[in-house]
């Protein structure tokens, strides 16, 4: 069974790890992702020839934020800006001599789970991955929709709140992600955003902290609100919701009783598709690339 060398870059961490066709995985690691191209492009090669002498690789498959062209050139703004306009796949065949398939970061979570995961056998689905904003990919008649400019599934810019006289617009990613509940717990506390982290908010509202309690509780509901919004434009079979939040224990039962308190509300309209958290986690983005790749090839 043929085998790849799957790459995540991200923001704080360069994942990777062999994975074959049948998405079992081996020889998974990372490191903090560096500042400069050349030396990601370093990090790269070096990766490569070590992974080579313990095994036989077939391709380079990359998961990377930002707008992905079918060249595999990224553009417009991603959490890696020395990526921005550059064609990341020719770069990086160029740099290793390998076959390269490179994928939005969000369009792998939903290839993950469309090959191995929730979505497998379903038509219709909607992925959401929570992170310092909001990402997401959708499937449509089982396969990957990108939209007629590769926009489709930037759900982090819905508009959730607009004020016609001041102009002032809030959107989803900036209402409804991580750095929201931080941003909001530092303006109240009078403190430095970057004194604080999710775990902590979440750990201080355990142990009775009113305002990260009312923080997280501000945070369930924005983020209902958005799914509401997502199931009456696409009614899909399944939502699956993805990133490092999901992952907790009490986020479904949280979520859940914030979506019946939007649909109590709006009294109106409540939509039966299916909420729940993706199949993969810190895992997705790997799988999900090789998926890509294989489908690239095939």
């Amino acid at each position: 069974m043929k085998q790849y060398l799957a790459f995540d870059f991200g923001g704080t961490y360069v994942k990777y790890a062999v994975i074959d066709e049948e998405a079992n995985i081996s020889l998974e690691d990372k490191t903090p992702t560096p500042d400069h191209l050349q030396d990601l492009l370093d990090f790269i090669q070096q990766t490569v020839q070590q992974v080579k002498q313990k095994t036989n690789i077939h391709g380079l498959a990359v998961s990377c934020p930002g707008t992905i062209t079918a060249d595999g050139e990224v553009q417009g703004t991603s959490a890696i800006p020395y990526l921005h306009d550059i064609a990341l796949k020719k770069v990086l065949h160029d740099a290793t001599g390998m076959p390269v398939a490179v994928e939005n970061d969000a369009n792998c979570a939903a290839l993950a789970e469309l090959w191995k995961g929730g979505a497998v056998g379903l038509q219709d689905v909607l992925v959401i991955v929570i992170g310092t904003g909001i990402g997401g990919a959708i499937i449509s008649n089982g396969a990957l929709y990108r939209g007629a400019h590769l926009y489709g599934g930037e759900f982090g810019y819905a508009i959730l709140f607009a004020d016609p006289k001041s102009k002032r617009i809030d959107y989803w990613s900036q209402m409804g992600s991580t750095s929201a509940i931080v941003r909001k717990v530092a303006e109240q506390k009078g403190m430095s955003a970057k004194s604080l982290s999710g775990e902590n908010i979440f750990a201080m509202a355990k142990n009775g902290d009113e305002i990260c309690q009312q923080a997280i509780e501000e945070f369930y509901f924005v983020l209902a609100t958005g799914i509401y919004n997502l199931q009456h434009i696409y009614d899909p079979e399944l939502i699956l919701i993805g990133g490092g939040i999901s992952a907790r224990q009490d986020f479904m039962s949280s979520l859940s009783t914030s979506i019946q308190d939007v649909q109590q509300s709006m009294g109106i309209g409540n939509p039966h598709g299916k909420v729940t958290t993706c199949t993969f986690l810190q895992q997705a983005n790997l799988i999900g690339a090789t998926y890509h790749f294989l489908q690239s090839k095939s």
